[in-house]
């Protein structure tokens, strides 16, 4: 065959760079978003951050109106152009019944009214001290000398975080240096010691010697010392609920039986991990949801927001040498366009939000159990969107509410059908379920098959498999392991 050569039109979509960054930036979290604006910043001198008392954010809901001078094309900045179209009066009254802001500072910033008194300095998060240096402080006060509290500070580098010793005393004996001259008893009572610290516990090596170890600490007593019996020797029973054995081998009744059991399930077998440095992480809230004239509506959290502008000095040079050749005009049109992104992205997280919210509004009335199936289809058609860019703004993105935070896809849920014909939502079902088993007998709780029965009182038809995967997703244990005395 030899070559030829054909000419072909066709047609097929190419995605811009400003679509591709639209995109890219929809998809990403309050913090990665916030990573990729300090990323611009650095890159690109026309764009800077907003200061003073003018707000990113002018025409979004909640937020107050910057000056009459920052409507050029030069000075743009996030939600410059348009807003929430929707419902404006509502938006802005109930703003202002929500927060008064104070523009008579002599800084010219936003103050909001009693910030100064509403401060909980509780939020204020302590130094976090580590297991290790919690037990050599008090190790430090207390009359040993050198010698034995080199050992038990050798000791205390050995637990790991949950404060157990995993290794056997004659294993770190074999690491202690010979010219010291120790006995394996030295290291026998250093290990006393360090028992003997806070928080007790803290050098077992099993969970059932933890558990012995605190209980030992308390006031002998009846139930203490049946706690104590069952800790050393009868441990599994207990976690199998198997009571008619413990009862025949201890020969105990059912009431100190009881307050053994309640007694040991306040001890901690974790007790080093009070002292993890592991830091709680917090969410930042990228919608806020408060009731406002009898209508729940939701609102861009101005925190979340970053408060952006092109730089007028910047601006200003170009202008001034316009008809040359500027890296600066390559720079000024990227730093436009991603303005008029991330104010698009915002847009569309609000607009999905409130869809969201108005489906569901039930579910912010009454909670769970009024929960009705929702999917990404639904809201894609509401506001002629693709299902794939619902999908991109309900992932890590948070709704802060009355009834807490909450991540958009938490309200899309599966359905399962009723006697009557309707839909029930899966999240709904699932609160039936821990509302049935907190109300159960827990001397004889309800087993899946009765579930089963009650659901389908209420016209609510499922499988047993289908509560058996529900009750897991709960952290709800099966009925063997939910029987008490």
């Amino acid at each position: 065959m030899k070559p030829t050569l054909q000419l072909k039109l066709s047609q097929h979509l190419t995605l811009t760079p400003q679509l591709q960054q639209s995109i890219k930036l929809l998809q990403l979290s309050t913090l990665e978003l916030n990573q990729e604006v300090e990323r611009v910043l650095l890159e690109n001198p026309m764009i800077e951050r907003e200061e003073g008392n003018e707000s990113a954010f002018s025409d979004f809901p909640g937020t107050a109106l910057p000056p009459s001078d920052t409507t050029t094309p030069e000075s743009w900045s996030i939600g410059g152009e348009r807003g929430n179209e929707r419902e404006p009066d509502t938006f802005q009254n109930g703003a202002a019944d929500e927060e008064r802001v104070d523009w008579s500072d002599a800084g010219g910033s936003t103050r909001t009214r009693n910030e100064d008194e509403d401060f909980d300095f509780q939020e204020v998060q302590a130094a976090s001290i580590s297991l290790r240096e919690h037990l050599d402080a008090q190790v430090a006060l207390s009359p040993l000398s050198n010698r034995d509290r080199m050992l038990v500070r050798f000791i205390i580098e050995a637990l790991d975080d949950d404060g157990y010793l995993r290794q056997e005393l004659e294993e770190l004996f074999e690491l202690l240096p010979p010219e010291l001259e120790f006995d394996p008893d030295d290291l026998t009572i250093a290990l006393r010691h360090v028992q003997q610290l806070d928080p007790i516990g803290v050098g077992a090596h099993t969970p059932q010697e933890c558990l012995s170890l605190q209980l030992r600490a308390l006031p002998a007593s009846p139930e203490r010392d049946l706690a104590l019996v069952i800790v050393e020797h009868y441990l599994e029973l207990l976690a199998e609920r198997n009571f008619a054995q413990i009862k025949h081998v201890t020969g105990c009744e059912n009431e100190v039986l009881r307050m053994a059991q309640a007694l040991i399930l306040d001890l901690d077998p974790h007790p080093g991990l009070r002292h993890s440095s592991d830091e709680t992480r917090y969410v930042l809230p990228d919608v806020n949801v408060r009731k406002i004239r009898g209508r729940w509506t939701a609102m861009l959290n101005d925190e979340a927001v970053p408060k952006l502008r092109i730089n007028r000095l910047y601006t200003m040079l170009l202008r001034q040498s316009r008809g040359q050749a500027n890296a600066l005009s390559g720079q000024l049109q990227e730093a436009r366009w991603f303005i008029k992104n991330i104010r698009q992205r915002f847009d569309t997280i609000l607009r999905v939000s409130q869809a969201i919210v108005d489906q569901q509004r039930q579910f912010f009335d009454h909670g769970e159990v009024a929960m009705r199936p929702l999917t990404l289809r639904e809201i894609a058609d509401q506001l002629e969107l693709h299902e794939s860019t619902v999908s991109r703004v309900t992932t890590q993105k948070y709704m802060a509410t009355p009834r807490g935070v909450f991540e958009l896809k938490f309200f899309f849920s599966s359905h399962v059908a009723t006697d009557v014909g309707g839909m029930a939502s899966s999240t709904a079902i699932r609160a039936l379920i821990r509302q049935i088993i907190d109300a159960e007998d827990k001397k004889k709780p309800l087993s899946d098959a009765k579930i089963v029965d009650l659901l389908s009182e209420q016209g609510i038809v499922v499988a047993r498999r289908t509560i058996v995967k529900y009750r897991a997703s709960l952290n709800i244990p099966p009925v063997s392991l939910r029987k008490t005395l």
